[in-house]
């Protein structure tokens, strides 16, 4: 709308389209807040994802290392004297 458009309107029209303009400013911050809360949410959701993806990866050198271990001892114990054959 132009400014000469803009001029010749009532005060009741210029009520009006200020009213909608309140209306769709209202609007659109609400739906940003939700926008951000979603992003927040997504966040948390990429760091514990990282979270436990790292988790699961000490996790498994933990069996790693127990594995080696177990391997080490069933070799020591094969060679006991008594499971010698």
């Amino acid at each position: 709308m132009t400014e000469k458009e803009l001029l010749s309107l009532k005060k009741s029209e210029l009520l009006e389209i200020m009213l909608a303009q309140s209306r769709e400013i209202d609007s659109l911050r609400a739906q940003l807040e939700e926008a951000k809360a979603e992003l927040a949410d997504k966040r948390i959701n990429i760091e514990q994802s990282g979270s436990i993806a790292e988790a699961s990866l000490k996790l498994t050198r933990i069996f790693e290392e127990a594995q080696k271990a177990a391997d080490l001892y069933l070799e020591n114990v094969r060679k006991m004297p008594q499971y010698e054959k």
